[in-house]
């Protein structure tokens, strides 16, 4: 039986350390953590990687639910994966595991109170943005990525993954933002 831990963070100001720290102090062998969004499980390669590789018996650990998801369904679908490889689920705050029903239970509600929660975030970040533009001081938000040092990287023959170390972001945000500059300089086409 293994312990993998998995860490998240939502952003690229966001610092995993201290999950990593708690993972590694509840015994995980193995720690694994990405900078992207729980909101869905578009991108998170690590917690991709992470599932592929549970054996009977292994055991993923976060330090939260919400670390795993903020969506009911996408947590439920982990859960479900994990159990079809023999593995388990443990949340360390509050302390749960799907080794038992009651287990299954309390992650389902915790679950559903993480995806009110985002809708609750949700909700005042459009309120906050509408008081602002309102009051005429709303700049829009700050680009998290250097889009120009992406292309300029990319212009100098660096790969996705050289160019997502020198970025910190992910790989996936690279290809995004490559494809999207390509998409935006396309020449129009009439048919």
């Amino acid at each position: 039986m293994t312990k993998i831990g998995y860490a998240r963070v939502s952003t690229i100001e966001q610092d995993f350390e201290i999950q990593r720290q708690r993972l590694q102090s509840e015994g995980c062998v193995i720690v694994r953590a990405e900078k992207v969004s729980g909101a869905s499980r578009e991108g998170r390669t690590e917690l991709a990687t992470i599932i592929e590789f549970l054996r009977e018996g292994d055991e993923l650990v976060v330090t939260r639910l919400d670390r795993l998801g903020r969506d009911t369904r996408d947590v439920l679908n982990i859960v479900h994966e994990c159990e079809q490889r023999g593995a388990f689920v443990t949340i360390l705050d509050p302390h749960v595991s799907t080794r038992g029903e009651l287990g299954h239970v309390i992650v389902t509600v915790l679950g559903m109170v993480a995806q009110m929660e985002r809708r609750f975030i949700k909700e005042r970040q459009r309120e906050g943005i509408a008081r602002a533009k309102a009051a005429g001081s709303y700049k829009g938000g700050k680009a998290r990525l250097d889009y120009a040092l992406v292309q300029r990287l990319k212009g100098q023959g660096l790969g996705a993954s050289a160019i997502a170390k020198v970025a910190n972001c992910s790989r996936m945000q690279v290809y995004r933002i490559l494809t999207a500059s390509v998409e935006k300089n396309a020449p129009d086409v009439d048919c």
